[in-house]
């Protein structure tokens, strides 16, 4: 139930993205303006998640996750209101502040109904959830567009959400049970956190997780506005060049875990990071139209074998506190998914060669510098952690 919450709010999340050159002839506003409507959700969403965590841990899971679901679902059917992009934009930043309690809660969840080397199986549904909002909101955001509008899109979530909530809550003794509250004031919640970044481990995960969403990001929220230019398509067109986005992770979510439980993350991440820029590069080649759908795979394989596994490495910190974890690793998710696409857009009104150029080097060197860094995620070197 938790991994069709988390489909949801990725699928809402990323059927905006394609619909922006649509947006930006339905209000006259340039894609550049239009364009702000993305990290207008994602920012808000990735720090409201260092709130969440705490409360969690303070009020129960259970609770929490309720009253985050449920206002994803009041402010996402509010967006369908909105009469200008700056009306959206504002429903958008209140629906990131609203839904960010759901996910990462779902995957403390995980970190505690799982041992660490049995969660890989459990975080690649949860983020095979995560991946099939991506592959089925991208291009089905932008086909349903001409039927029903952007507003019924965000119409169509709402009630969908409403309904996830109602079935949601036969499981709240479940839930409850799994994560009982922890008390503890402001100053202890605030130096968990700074606990959190004393160690090196973590360290270099969270600043992975942050510098590889940036990347993805980037290249994601652009890349139907590429479409739009490079090959004269309209929103369906769009749509169908985006269809493999999310497919790997959707179908290979869990075995990309349990290959991560038995061959350890030193080995998966550098390669995940090699596809992603390996999938940025290849966008430079102004590839025949019938291959960006390839791109759009290899793109996602990236991702899927990538931040999943720094998810499975966070839930084995903060003892007590795994709400502290896990919020702060969707906060540097979500805060790098909005400066992503803000700073691709600043380079893109050069180029778009320029802007994939600058991105796919930068995650090649980050590939090469994980060789390094995540040498010991090894099973062999994790046992009893």
């Amino acid at each position: 139930m938790l991994a069709a919450v988390t489909f949801l709010i990725f699928f809402q999340a990323y059927m905006v993205a394609p619909i922006i050159p649509a947006l930006s002839q339905t209000f006259s506003t340039s894609v550049q303006t239009v364009a702000l409507i993305v990290p207008a959700y994602l920012i808000p969403y990735g720090m409201a998640t260092l709130v969440y965590g705490p409360m969690a841990d303070r009020f129960g899971v259970s609770r929490v996750i309720s009253a985050s679901l449920t206002a994803f679902t009041v402010l996402t059917i509010g967006t369908a209101t909105a009469r200008s992009v700056e009306q959206i934009a504002a429903w958008r930043l209140l629906t990131g502040l609203g839904a960010s309690g759901v996910v990462p809660l779902a995957l403390v969840l995980v970190g505690r109904l799982f041992p660490y080397e049995q969660r890989g199986r459990p975080l690649g549904w949860l983020f095979g959830a995560m991946a099939g909002g991506m592959a089925i909101g991208s291009p089905l955001g932008a086909m349903l567009l001409p039927i029903v509008g952007w507003r019924g899109l965000f119409i169509f979530v709402g009630v969908a959400g409403a309904i996830a909530l109602a079935l949601l809550q036969r499981y709240g003794t479940l839930i409850t049970r799994a994560a009982s509250p922890v008390n503890g004031t402001l100053r202890e919640v605030v130096s968990g956190y700074l606990t959190l970044l004393t160690t090196i481990r973590a360290q270099r995960t969270y600043a992975y997780v942050f510098l590889n969403s940036m990347f993805h990001s980037g290249v994601f929220t652009w890349l139907g506005v590429f479409i739009e230019r490079q090959y004269h398509l309209g929103p369906t067109g769009i749509g169908f060049a985006l269809l493999g986005y999310g497919i790997p992770g959707f179908l290979l979510g869990p075995v990309i875990g349990r290959a991560a439980d038995r061959w350890g993350r030193a080995t998966l991440i550098p390669i995940g990071l090699f596809l992603s820029a390996t999938a940025a590069a290849a966008l430079l080649l102004h590839l025949p139209l019938l291959l960006i759908p390839l791109a759009a795979i290899v793109l996602s394989l990236g991702y899927d074998t990538t931040q999943p596994l720094f998810a499975g490495i966070v839930t084995s910190f903060g003892g007590k506190r795994p709400g502290l974890a896990m919020g702060l690793n969707v906060f540097s998710l979500f805060i790098g998914f909005g400066a992503g696409s803000l700073i691709f857009g600043e380079i893109v009104q050069y180029s778009f060669t320029r802007a994939l150029s600058t991105f796919a080097v930068a995650e090649f060197l980050l590939a090469l510098l994980a060789l390094w860094v995540f040498r010991t995620e090894r099973p062999s070197a994790l046992t009893g952690r």
